[in-house]
């Protein structure tokens, strides 16, 4: 039997992405995203509680996040939960939970873009060699949408979708 590991966030960045490399290269980045929730206890009473979330994303979706995200932007991310140990300097086994995205949407129209960018990278951030990290920047008039080893009409379809197309 198969088994799912997908989670999906709508939440407002809590900080600036991080950038950094890899030895070998390879860009990731890490932001935060809180998320909100009410509810109203059994005595009538509203409560708020947020909880956040780090995000990691690697490769070219780590650039173009670098360079879209920002303080306060709201974002929707998908991708899996990861948790990873290591030692720390004094011996103890460090954990960390994170969201290791594969999509990310903006949702505002803060800085650059006019409403939604879709940014995905599947298959593994198979997106192509030929891909200019500035056109996602400089790309006002309509969403913008990075997809990788699909035909002409699945890559047609992604650049322009309509309002209710949100997976959510």
């Amino acid at each position: 039997m198969k088994s799912l590991n997908k989670v999906q966030l709508i939440g407002n960045l809590t900080r600036d992405p991080e950038m950094k490399y890899t030895p070998t290269g390879t860009a990731v980045v890490t932001f935060s995203i809180a998320t909100n929730r009410q509810w109203t206890t059994d005595q009538g009473e509203k409560k708020d509680e947020a909880d956040f979330h780090r995000c990691v994303a690697w490769s070219k979706l780590a650039e173009i996040c670098a360079n879209l995200l920002k303080k306060g932007r709201k974002v929707y991310v998908e991708g899996r939960i990861q948790t990873r140990s290591w030692q720390g300097q004094d011996g103890q086994t460090r954990y960390t939970t994170e969201i290791v995205i594969s999509d990310m949407i903006l949702l505002d129209s803060k800085g650059a873009g006019s409403g939604t960018d879709v940014v995905s990278a599947p298959d593994e951030f198979n997106i192509p060699d030929d891909f200019d990290v500035n056109q996602v920047v400089e790309e006002k008039s309509k969403p913008v949408a990075i997809k990788s080893s699909k035909s002409k009409k699945e890559e047609q379809k992604a650049e322009e979708p309509a309002g209710d197309d949100i997976p959510f």
